[in-house]
């Protein structure tokens, strides 16, 4: 058991050097990103500014800024950079050849790659996201519960694997296709459009949110910023972190069902 979790935390420790070579890289696409942010604050203020504009969904024009601004946040926690590609470029060149002779398990070698990523890109990236949020500070409104901390900092990290799983997942479809990037941008838009990046997921119609509230979009993103604002409380809290885990559990076992079936085609065809 030692042994095996030495393995993997020499893992971790090979993705923090070699993540943190791109550490500019890192910094430049977080100060960039911020970009959108400010075009989200003219629209809404627009919106609300507008005659007869007033607030909805149970939103005013402060508490749509602050969810931007976790928005923002819980991306850079959750999200995997590169990830797919990284993925994909390991079957396409045979480098997954290295795998197959080591007791190594790829899943967990890419977690700990993951997990070194986001540790690194969220250091790097801290400093954009504070100065931006000490900018809007008018508009924080930090829970007064311990509890709502603690399921929102538990539903970030299911929230992280699950987006984590999704894109290992796909980037297993480079066993049988060359090129990925098509069914990657179209999971990539979904994700972005269903998962709460847009605009807040309970803004929408009820028929709409109940149907999103089945799919793993709704808890990629938005699930631990509405339990962190409050926006789920009670039964409708403990159902939604119930999916969530029912989520994670599912889509670890596609990633490892997509692994096995991928290798198995693999080596069928001399890889």
């Amino acid at each position: 058991m030692r042994m095996n979790l030495t393995k993997y935390v020499s893992v971790f420790n090979i993705g923090l050097q070699n993540t943190f070579v791109y550490r500019w890289n890192y910094f430049l696409r977080a100060l960039f990103g911020l970009i959108p942010l400010a075009g989200t604050v003219f629209l809404w203020r627009a919106i609300f500014q507008e005659p007869g504009g007033k607030g909805f969904g149970g939103y005013d024009y402060g508490s749509m800024i602050y969810y931007y601004l976790l928005t923002i946040l819980v991306s850079n926690l959750v999200t995997p950079t590169e990830d797919d590609w990284q993925i994909a470029a390991d079957i396409r060149e045979g480098q997954i050849n290295s795998f197959l002779t080591k007791p190594l398990n790829y899943l967990g070698y890419r977690t700990g790659i993951f997990l070194a990523g986001r540790l690194v890109y969220t250091a790097v990236t801290i400093i954009p996201i504070a100065l931006i949020f000490f900018y809007f500070r008018d508009y924080i409104r930090l829970p007064s519960d311990v509890a709502t901390y603690l399921l929102s900092i538990s539903s970030l990290i299911m929230a992280a694997f699950i987006q984590f799983f999704i894109t290992y997942s796909l980037a297993m479809m480079a066993f049988w296709i060359l090129e990925i990037s098509t069914i990657v941008f179209i999971v990539y838009s979904f994700e972005y459009f269903l998962g709460g990046q847009m605009f807040p997921v309970d803004i929408m119609p009820v028929g709409v949110q109940a149907v999103l509230k089945w799919l793993p979009f709704y808890y990629e993103l938005f699930c631990p910023i509405a339990i962190f604002l409050g926006r789920l409380q009670g039964a409708k809290l403990i159902q939604a972190l119930a999916i969530q885990a029912c989520w994670l559990l599912l889509t670890w076992a596609v990633a490892q069902f997509m692994w096995k079936r991928g290798l198995g085609h693999y080596q069928a065809v001399g890889g």
